[in-house]
C-alpha cells in the first residue's frame, strides 16, 4: 500500500488571501455599476419608462374588463395632524395608482366614481422626480400653497373600454362607495387601504399607527382646505425635479423660477391611440 501522504485538500493562507483580494476587487469594480443601475431608475428617463409601463397596463385593463380604467397620480398623506392633513405635502412621496370606473350603485350613486384596482399596490415614483399638471397654473399665485400643490400633483389619465385615451370626469372614492367614511363613530365606515377620508387616514389623537387608507379621496369639492374634488382626466403633464420644485415652492416662485422655464422635453403628452408618452415638440 502506498504510504505517501494523502493529497492535500483546501487552500493555503496565501491562496485564501488571493481569493479574498480578488473578490474584493470584483466587488469594488461592480459597485459603481450597481449604483449606476439604481440611479437610472431615479432619472427622468427611468420615470418615463415606469409610467409608460403603467399606462400600457391600464389601457389593457380597460379593454379586457370593458370599463374605463387608468392611472392616478397623487401624493401620499403623511401628516399626523387631522387639522392639517397637507402639513407635509411638499415632502410627501408621489404614487401611481391604478383606478377603474365603478357602477354608481357601488359608489353611493356617484356616476363618475373611480376606485383603486383591487390587488394592485400603488407604485411609488422616485423621490427625485415627480409629475405635475399645469393646466390651471399661469403664475406664482396659482401654486404657492399646500392646497394648490396638492391639487396640481393629483390627476388622472383615463382609457375607454376601446383602449383609447379619453377625457373623463373623475372622482376617486373608497371601494365601498362611502362618502367621507369615518371608522371612529362606527357608522358608514370603509376599511379601504388606499383611498379613504382624512378622518380614517389620520385618526383624531392618534399617532398614525391606526391609519386606514393612504390617499385622501376626492370628496372635498366643497372644502377649500384640501384641493381634492371631481375633475376631468388629463392628456398631458410635466415631469419635474423634486428638489428644485421644493426650493422654489418654499420661496413662492415655483412658476416663475422653475416650472415656466422647464424645457420642452419635460412636457409630455399621452398618445390617444397607443397610450405611450410623447415628448412635446
Amino acid at each position: 500500500m502506498d504510504t505517501r501522504a494523502h493529497k492535500r485538500a483546501g487552500l493555503t493562507l496565501i491562496e485564501t488571501t488571493l481569493v479574498v483580494a480578488t473578490i474584493a476587487l470584483l466587488v469594488g469594480f461592480g459597485l459603481p455599476v450597481v449604483r449606476s443601475l439604481i440611479h437610472s431608475f431615479e432619472t427622468e428617463s427611468g420615470t418615463r419608462s415606469m409610467i409608460n409601463a403603467a399606462l400600457s397596463s391600464a389601457r389593457a385593463m380597460a379593454v379586457k374588463n370593458q370599463r374605463y380604467a387608468g392611472v392616478r397620480f397623487q401624493k401620499k398623506c403623511i401628516s399626523h395632524d387631522p387639522d392639517d392633513p397637507l402639513a407635509k405635502v411638499v415632502e410627501a412621496s408621489q404614487y401611481l395608482i391604478f383606478i377603474v370606473h365603478e357602477e354608481p350603485r357601488k359608489m353611493g350613486g356617484l356616476t363618475k366614481g373611480f376606485r383603486a384596482v383591487e390587488g394592485l399596490e400603488p407604485m411609488k415614483l422616485p423621490d427625485t422626480i415627480g409629475v405635475i399638471d399645469l393646466s390651471e397654473i399661469e403664475d406664482d399665485d396659482d401654486i404657492d400653497d399646500a392646497v394648490e400643490l396638492n391639487d396640481a400633483t393629483a390627476f388622472s389619465i383615463i382609457f375607454s373600454p376601446a383602449g383609447k385615451l379619453v377625457v373623463h370626469d373623475v372622482r376617486t372614492r373608497n371601494r365601498h362607495g362611502v362618502h367621507r367614511p369615518d371608522e371612529t363613530d362606527g357608522d358608514d365606515g370603509s376599511a379601504d387601504d388606499i383611498f379613504n377620508s382624512v378622518e380614517n387616514i389620520i385618526p383624531a389623537g392618534g399617532s398614525g399607527d391606526e391609519r386606514v387608507g393612504a390617499f385622501i379621496q376626492d370628496d372635498y369639492g366643497d372644502d377649500p382646505d384640501l384641493g381634492l374634488f371631481e375633475e376631468t382626466s388629463r392628456t398631458h403633464f410635466v415631469i419635474y425635479e423634486h428638489d428644485r420644485l421644493r426650493k422654489t415652492f418654499a420661496e413662492k416662485t415655483a412658476w416663475s423660477e422653475y416650472l415656466s422655464l422647464l424645457p420642452d422635453e419635460a412636457k409630455v403628452f399621452v398618445s390617444p391611440y397607443t397610450g405611450t408618452l410623447i415628448t412635446a415638440e
